[in-house]
Formats: C-alpha cells, sequence, structure tokens
C-alpha cells in the first residue's frame, strides 16, 4: 500500500508557486532531501570512531580515576564500550548507504544506541549535581565528559536511524508520514492515553513522596544558607516536573498562556517550553531507575549487608515509582509533540 502511495505522489501534479499541491501530495523527485538525513549518519560515525579510540586507551589500562562513584560507564563498561562503538559505527555507515528497507538494520541501531544510552545512568546525577551543586552530588568532569561523548554516540546513531526510517518509510521521504492531509489543529485535544500517562506519573511523583513520607525524612544535619538554598530549589522542581509538568503536556494551558499571566495571556507556549524538560526528564529517570530496578532485583535475590542500608520495602516502592513517573511523562511528551507538531510543507500531512 505504501508502494501505492508513493506512485500516486509520483504522479501527482506540482502545484504552481504560492498554492497547496491539489491532493496536499508533491512529486516525490520534487521533495529535496532534508539536511538531517544526510549529516547524522557521518556524525555518529566520526563520534563513534572517536569516542571508541578513547576507551579502547582507557580499557587497555590507561583509565583515569573517576572520582567517587570510581567509573564513568555502567552495564557495559570499558570493551563492552568500546564494542558498541564499533557497533554503532558499522551500522552508521550502512545506515548512510542503504537504499532499500531492511527492518533488521533498523532493528539493530535502535538496539545499540538504547544499549549506549543505558551506559549512562549516572549522567542525571551529574547535571542535576552540577545545575545545583548545594546538594552534594559527587560530580568528576572527566566521568561527566564521557558519559556526555556516550550519550551523544547513543543521541547520534538514533538520529540517524531515524533518519533512515523516514528516508525509506512511509508515503513522504522527508516526513515518513502517512495517510492523507488533515488540516492542522495545535488544540485538538489529546488521546485518552495520553491522559492516563500524564496523570500516572503525577500519581507516581506522589508514590514517592508518600514512601519518603512513610520512611521518614530524617534529620538532615546542619545546615548552612547556601545548601537551604539549594534544597528548596530541589524540591521545587521536583514537585513542578512531577505535577505542573505532566499535566501541562495534556492540558489546554500548555498550549496557551492563561489570562492570569502578565505580558504573555492568549499568547501560544513555545512548543518546547514544556516538550524538552519532560523529554529530558523522562530519559533520565527512565534510564537510572531502569538500571536501579535491575540492581534492585539481584540484591533482593542475594542480599549484601550495608551499613545504614536503606530497606529494600522502601526502595521496592520508590524506584518503580520513580520509573513510572519517568514513563507516564514520556507518554505525554510524545502525545504532546505529535498535537503540536507542525504539518510537513512537503506533503501537508
Amino acid at each position: 500500500m505504501a508502494d501505492q502511495r508513493r506512485q500516486n505522489m509520483t504522479n501527482a501534479p506540482m502545484a504552481r508557486p504560492g498554492e497547496r499541491p491539489s491532493e496536499g501530495l508533491p512529486r516525490l523527485d520534487a521533495v529535496p532531501t532534508p539536511r538531517r538525513l544526510t549529516w547524522t549518519a557521518p556524525a555518529a560515525l566520526a563520534t563513534a570512531l572517536c569516542y571508541g579510540a578513547v576507551q579502547s586507551y582507557w580499557a587497555s589500562g590507561h583509565a583515569p580515576s573517576f572520582g567517587k562513584l570510581g567509573t564513568d560507564l555502567l552495564v557495559f563498561p570499558k570493551w563492552g564500550a568500546v564494542a558498541l562503538c564499533a557497533a554503532a559505527a558499522v551500522l552508521a555507515q550502512a545506515l548512510r548507504t542503504v537504499s532499500r528497507q531492511r527492518t533488521a538494520l533498523l532493528v539493530a541501531g535502535w538496539a545499540v544506541s538504547g544499549a549506549l544510552l543505558i551506559c549512562c545512568p549516572f549522567l542525571l546525577l551529574d547535571v542535576v549535581g552540577s545545575l545545583i551543586p548545594g546538594l552534594r552530588i559527587p560530580f568528576d568532569l572527566t566521568a561527566f565528559l564521557s558519559r556526555t561523548a556516550c550519550v551523544s554516540v547513543a543521541a547520534l546513531l538514533g538520529a540517524a536511524t531515524l533518519s533512515c526510517q523516514r528516508r525509506l518509510w512511509g508515503d513522504c521521504p522527508r516526513c515518513s508520514r502517512t495517510g492523507e492531509p488533515v488540516p492542522p489543529n495545535p488544540f485538538a485535544p489529546p488521546p485518552r492515553w495520553a491522559w492516563w500517562a500524564a496523570y500516572g506519573a503525577v500519581a507516581s511523583c506522589w508514590l514517592r513522596i508518600m514512601a519518603q513520607y512513610g520512611l521518614g525524612f530524617g534529620s538532615p544535619g546542619p545546615l548552612t544558607s547556601p545548601q537551604a538554598a539549594s534544597l528548596a530549589v530541589f524540591e521545587t522542581g521536583f514537585v513542578l516536573a512531577g505535577t505542573v509538568l505532566p499535566l501541562s503536556l495534556v492540558h489546554r494551558w500548555g498550549r496557551t498562556f492563561p489570562r492570569w499571566v502578565p505580558l504573555l495571556a492568549g499568547r501560544r507556549v513555545p512548543r518546547l517550553l514544556p516538550l524538552a524538560p519532560a523529554t529530558g526528564i523522562s530519559v533520565g529517570l527512565l534510564v537510572y531507575f531502569g538500571v536501579g530496578i535491575c540492581q534492585l532485583v539481584g540484591e533482593t535475590i542475594h542480599p549484601v549487608p550495608h551499613a545504614d542500608s536503606i530497606p529494600l520495602s522502601f526502595l521496592w516502592v520508590a524506584m518503580p515509582a520513580y520509573w513510572l513517573w519517568g514513563l507516564g511523562l514520556g507518554a505525554a511528551a510524545l502525545s504532546y509533540h505529535h498535537t503540536t507538531r507542525r504539518p510537513c510543507r512537503h506533503c501537508n500531512r
């Protein structure tokens, strides 16, 4: 069916300058290749080779000290990271030259990109610790740069895979969307699953708070003024990210500023204002607490005594709550992205 749509698009007459195509479907040979389809694969190839060379040097016995945490990557450290970088380089080259649909290649691209991403769960701590230094979160610059480079390889490989998928799948080689063009409606209500996801994220955040309340908040000890201010900033951001941010993705006030907002009342909300932090927080929570839950399973099966250890019952409530929070937030962000995106200027979808 996709081939038939492509043939129809190829035979469709071109619109005159300043006019929309008669069916909203331009000729395929008249659609310019988007720039992002040409640079993502070479960038992924170059980044994977450079970072793989650094990891090879470190894995051969020249690794620096990575501060209090003692490592830069988890799950696939050292030679595992080298192998993933090599696979990313091979896949980037293959994605660059493939000329027909190869599902296995796309699946491999997404798999390697995800594997590189889960190597960097501590990047969430790095970001929080650098933004709010008074929280006393361990921070090592070398480890932070290594994790950032690893995430960059994952992101570029994922972008190259998506670009290849868009080029080969769907009706339009620019956006890969299918179906008949529909009038854009940025104020259309989100689907029901997006509402469930957003409110599920809010419920998960409050489940985490209630679990802490059941365990007790303890005594933070003497705090200086900067430390108290940093803690207040963190707690405020925590609550906002768990309540206001998910709800803004499914409510109208997340697309148009409410009347009570000075100077901005009635104006469109820039789509990246809620979308960028929602995506970043979602990915950080899913990766960090996804790896943490896997470690928690191992500790539950084979308990290891720790001094001042937190009860497993608390961890089995708090960590899945964090992970479900990230999952709901990510799903709501995906719905917001699809609802507020602009139609493709070449196929009008």
